[in-house]
């Protein structure tokens, strides 16, 4: 797809109003702090990899409602003292999939936590943690987006927000991270996750979200039919009824609403052909992060964004903020 969205100089200074829930706040503090009535229970089991200079391992902790989520630990082998953390959030329909599929940031000499993504990974790469409902949920389309949708306590993306903030506890939890230089990343859905543990989890050091999903859902619904947010048009074409609720639901989860409570650092990248997410949403929550930030632009790239190139920004941004 050629250009389609606005023109640069607009989606810089693309600022538009957010439609921000009275209750936001109390909703994630209520969330967050029933999450915690569970015991965390990390567990790191070893694993063995055939890799001589990355310790790897296998990881249960306890996410929303207490149900178990799966993940990985990938350590630089030889290291002396506690490490600065990236955690990763995966992209839509992924899965934790084989440790030897994350090897960018522990060859890097940080440590690296993986969180498998509840109830995905079997559309590209596997995944190994259920969604388990503890509500009654509605009849949505065929996807993630629209499961739940009609109530914010219901919605699935409730599930995975806390998970992914008790993610980042679970890393904390292992003896060769340090606690207070913890950054979290992901592309796509893993961008749109990072965005939201970035407004609320305050004590990040960074955020590097890239070309990040969630995030100005109505716009999005109208800017592209392309998947996934087309899930959300689908479920809006048949249920013409509640379109309302369910753009009400998807407030408390818009990347925007968490962008303006980010404390960390940022980098986020777009590509200005992406018809997945398209460049207004990023620019949307770009705009409105709240604490230092900077963007890389792909001009002619799709929803790929800067792929490897992004991977050399985000090393050399992280090593300028840890110095």
């Amino acid at each position: 797809m050629p250009f389609f969205d606005l023109p640069l100089d607009q989606l810089k200074a693309y600022y538009p109003p957010r439609t921000e829930p009275a209750d936001f706040d109390t909703f994630w503090q209520q969330t967050l702090a029933e999450a915690r009535q569970f015991p965390l229970d990390p567990h790191f089991e070893p694993v063995e990899t055939g890799l001589t200079l990355i310790d790897t391992f296998d990881v249960t902790y306890s996410g929303f409602g207490g149900q178990p989520i799966k993940g990985w630990l990938l350590l630089p082998r030889q290291r002396s003292g506690a490490l600065p953390c990236v955690v990763e959030y995966i992209g839509y329909g992924g899965g934790r999939g084989h440790a030897l599929d994350w090897l960018l940031w522990s060859a890097a000499g940080y440590a690296h936590f993986v969180m498998d993504t509840r109830g995905q990974g079997s559309a590209w790469r596997p995944g190994d943690t259920p969604d388990i409902e503890t509500d009654a949920s509605n009849p949505h389309f065929p996807g993630f987006m629209t499961r739940g949708v009609l109530s914010p306590h219901t919605y699935y993306y409730r599930r995975v927000f806390t998970d992914a903030v008790r993610a980042v506890e679970a890393a904390r939890a292992h003896p060769a991270v340090d606690a207070q230089r913890i950054a979290v990343t992901g592309a796509s859905q893993g961008g749109g996750i990072s965005l939201a543990v970035a407004g609320l989890e305050p004590s990040l050091i960074a955020a590097m979200p890239d070309v990040p999903f969630l995030c100005h859902y109505r716009t999005a619904t109208e800017l592209t039919d392309s998947a996934p947010y087309s899930e959300i048009a689908h479920y809006c074409q048949t249920h013409r009824d509640k379109v309302e609720t369910v753009f009400n639901t998807l407030a408390y989860f818009d990347g925007l609403n968490f962008a303006t409570r980010a404390r960390a650092a940022a980098l986020f990248s777009v590509g200005l052909m992406d018809e997945i997410c398209p460049p207004r949403t990023v620019f949307a929550a770009y705009n409105h992060y709240a604490a230092d930030k900077e963007l890389r632009i792909w001009s002619y790239n799709h929803h790929e964004g800067g792929g490897t190139h992004q991977n050399v920004e985000k090393l050399a941004f992280l090593r300028r903020l840890l110095g």
